[in-house]
């Protein structure tokens, strides 16, 4: 039976004056219940958007999080690179005036001078192996044009293969596996 069939049979009845208080307190009840249902249906759909508004903030924090984190990564990488970079380069001006120094050892003559010269070389090469500066030296080795530059070309003498290092001019030198300048070689045809 509906609701308005109900109140139909109500209506057609003749009520007495207590029932019809009841029936009046009963109507009263159900209007109460229906907005407390109402009331607590808008509570349930409020917390609800507040829990997925909670949830998408969260999920936000935590990717500008990442972001974050990685770019403070790659800005420390990026920023030590560049100070590797800038000391092998103020180490690389240094390479000519090693080559001179190398020079003026085969030629001197002095003890005195030749002893100063050495010294000013092992200081050099001290600062070389702080770098971790490696000399390429591929005398005797086949060419490699990753590592050498070939300035010159002779041909081989009897029983030595085609294509390998005869004679280094200037040094070679890398950096953890980075040339930071070719070694200028002889190469045999």
């Amino acid at each position: 039976m509906s609701k308005e069939d109900k109140e139909q049979e109500i209506k057609e009845v003749p009520l007495s004056e207590a029932q019809a208080d009841a029936s009046e307190e009963m109507k009263e009840e159900e209007a109460v219940e229906e907005v407390e249902n109402a009331e607590l249906d808008a509570a349930l759909k409020a917390a609800e958007d507040a829990r997925a508004a909670a949830e998408e903030y969260k999920r936000k924090w935590y990717s500008v999080t990442a972001e974050y984190d990685n770019y403070r990564k790659r800005t420390a990488s990026t920023r030590a690179q560049a100070y590797a970079e800038g000391r092998a380069d103020v180490v690389g001006k240094l390479f000519p005036i090693a080559d001179n120094l190398e020079r003026a050892l085969s030629s001197c003559q002095d003890e005195k001078t030749h002893k100063g010269i050495e010294m000013v070389m092992q200081a050099f090469q001290k600062v070389l192996l702080e770098e971790k500066i490696a000399v390429i030296d591929p005398v005797g080795q086949p060419f490699d044009p990753e590592k050498c530059e070939a300035i010159m070309a002779s041909d081989p003498e009897e029983g030595e293969e085609s294509g390998i290092v005869r004679q280094v001019f200037a040094k070679g030198y890398e950096q953890n596996g980075k040339v930071l300048r070719y070694a200028q070689v002889l190469v045999t045809k």
